[in-house]
């Protein structure tokens, strides 16, 4: 791609579309593996670049990585959008500044995500806020500590993410469309998510004042509220915390009303949706994308107490 500038010192690009997706672990795909989803890579910099144009024949970018370090649904997005840029943070601080692109931790605020994107691209149309922290802590157990890193993760950065988004995408007239990838357990969750659900939630409220407020724009800002997904990570957890055997999917799907897990392909096409044109006016939606009906069935009844 040939490189212009124009009068402010940001570069201009022939790129039609722009599309940020901020993870927390960073890129775990190699130009091999892009190869495999994608056939034919004509832009890849290095296998960790978080900077990768990857435009097939048809110069339809489809989209998949491996960010969002928690989640894990972003791995598998794919998007059929003419071009994009894909601006992924990463906590390989060494890799990313041998790249050219130096980033900060979602723990931090994320103030270089949106920048970078104005420097590279002079624009930014959609920006799809996929990290979270799922650590496991109650209302008795949960540290000062645990709770201030849940709410930087799931809260501070995608706030700031979407402030910076919001004043690009003004600045240059773009209708844009903004995407929080957020959780059912924002409703209450059990004991053990207590500090998670209230992030969720917080983010919930979140879409909804955001979408409010730049609705004149013509900005759209919308939550996909995720369930129990089938994801590498997942399966960590199951171990870490519950003890779980190496058949736990097995009975845990066959526990579930359509018989399996969310998986992320399905997820990527529900935020392909939200991302794209195809979902209209929507905005300030928040989307429950789960095997269940908040507020139906039985009044749950918590497990008690163990006091020993």
């Amino acid at each position: 791609m040939q490189e212009q500038y124009s009068g402010t010192g940001r570069r201009k690009s022939s790129v039609a579309r722009v599309f940020l997706i901020p993870g927390k672990s960073g890129i775990s795909i190699n130009e091999k593996q892009a190869e495999q989803y994608f056939g034919r890579v004509t832009h890849v910099t290095d296998a960790l670049s978080p900077l990768k144009l990857i435009p097939d024949q048809n110069f339809e970018l489809r989209i998949s990585v491996k960010g969002g370090g928690h989640t894990g649904q972003a791995g598998a997005i794919r998007l059929g959008i003419s071009r994009a840029l894909l601006a992924l943070n990463g906590e390989n601080r060494e890799v990313l500044k041998s790249a050219g692109y130096l980033t900060r931790d979602s723990r931090k605020v994320e103030r270089q995500k949106a920048a970078a994107c104005d420097r590279y691209f002079g624009k930014l149309h959609i920006l799809v806020n996929c990290a979270a922290l799922t650590e496991r802590g109650t209302i008795w157990d949960t540290t000062p500590e645990l709770f201030a890193r849940m709410m930087d993760i799931n809260v501070r950065a995608p706030f700031f993410l979407m402030q910076d988004a919001v004043k690009l995408m003004e600045r240059e007239n773009i209708a844009g469309s903004i995407v929080n990838i957020s959780s059912v357990a924002g409703y209450g969750s059990v004991p053990m998510l207590c500090p998670y659900a209230a992030s969720k939630a917080a983010l919930n409220t979140l879409t909804k004042n955001v979408a409010y407020s730049v609705m004149r724009s013509r900005i759209r800002v919308n939550t996909l509220n995720l369930g129990w997904m089938d994801t590498p990570s997942e399966d960590i957890t199951q171990r870490q915390y519950h003890s779980e055997g190496q058949d736990w999917l097995t009975e845990a799907e066959a526990a579930q009303p359509f018989g399996r897990l969310l998986k992320p392909a399905e997820v990527a096409r529900a935020i392909a949706f939200l991302a794209s044109e195809e979902s209209g006016m929507m905005t300030g939606s928040i989307v429950d994308f789960d095997q269940s009906v908040a507020g139906a069935g039985p009044q749950p009844v918590p497990p008690q107490k163990n006091n020993g």
